[in-house]
């Protein structure tokens, strides 16, 4: 395998190949997905979301709906080419999943517990999916004392799925400056396309990033004129690259694990895109400039050795 690779001697070019054809593959296949999500039908209207909230919280009036944009959005609208600039710098974490948001400001007079198990029966009872209730306890904080419960109603949320539509009902633990009550969030769920896409497009990813690495490793070698180049862009390239993954990945896994999710985060956001895309960028911008680097032909032998087997062939 290291032959292969054209570095015989090395003892880590294999893992070298491995780290590169598995964070090709990986965004490889984020780029799939993210093509495969637009494949999902628009996101309910107000009408719809009006239905729906008449059918899960009975006792509730809606007051407003604000139809989503978009599947997802940036700043709660569709990502347009003059965002692009904003998007690389530092504020690639307000490009998230769109959704369908209600608000409800006349609430019934029953306890807070009483109306989450409500919701979650009739929600049940109407084909969704459940998920155990989050709660966020409200806190009072005093100055170099800490924070302690109120004892009052807390922030709870309660999450369901039934086919391709995902439902968050927020319950607030005291009224909104408007009067809002509690929120209800409906949007879509992953289409059936996204994992045959993510899981083609990561394949092929891998075996180019594995070739274009065993190429230019190959290529690099013996007599190139900027093998020291090729490396340090490759070390950039890799660092920005893994660097975002290694940032992001763990918190979603905690964030998952702390509060139920019908709907997984998309694969880019698990490797920290497009929050730190700059990185993503420059690291593309470095694997290209390497690329092109080791395309420049390698010298060729001793040009006086080989003067001089051409003066002894003529000799002979």
């Amino acid at each position: 395998m290291r032959a292969r690779l054209g570095r015989p001697e090395s003892r880590t070019v294999v893992v070298w190949a491995v780290l590169t054809a598995v964070i090709c593959g990986l965004f490889s296949a984020a780029l799939a997905t993210w093509g495969a999500w637009h494949t999902a039908r628009p996101l309910p209207d107000a009408t719809e979301t009006t239905a729906l909230v008449a059918e899960v919280l009975p006792g509730y009036e809606v007051n407003e709906v604000d139809p989503g944009s978009a599947l997802f959005t940036f700043y709660s609208r569709p990502l347009r080419p003059r965002n692009l600039k904003s998007l690389l710098f530092l504020d690639g974490g307000e490009y998230q999943q769109g959704a369908t948001v209600a608000t409800v400001r006349t609430a019934p007079a029953a306890r807070q517990q009483e109306m989450v198990a409500l919701a979650r029966r009739r929600l049940q009872q109407a084909g969704w999916r459940t998920f155990p209730p989050h709660v966020t306890p409200e806190l009072t904080c005093r100055a170099g004392g800490g924070c302690t419960p109120t004892g009052g109603p807390d922030n709870v949320s309660l999450v369901a799925r039934r086919d391709d539509t995902g439902l968050d009902i927020r319950w607030l633990a005291n009224p909104s400056i408007d009067g809002t009550h509690l929120t209800v969030n409906v949007y879509r769920t992953a289409p059936p396309a996204v994992l045959p896409a993510g899981i083609a497009a990561g394949l092929i990813g891998a075996a180019a990033g594995w070739l274009v690495f065993a190429w230019a490793s190959r290529r690099t070698e013996h007599r190139h004129p900027t093998p020291n180049a090729v490396l340090l862009l490759y070390a950039i390239t890799m660092l920005f690259w893994w660097a975002p993954v290694l940032l992001a990945a763990p918190q979603l896994l905690g964030h998952h694990r702390e509060e139920p999710h019908p709907v997984w985060h998309p694969l880019w956001e698990w490797l920290g895109q497009p929050t730190l895309s700059l990185l993503f960028v420059v690291g593309a911008g470095c694997a290209l400039l390497a690329v092109v680097l080791a395309t420049v032909p390698r010298r060729d032998a001793d040009p006086l050795s080989t003067a001089g087997g051409g003066v002894r062939a003529i000799t002979l």
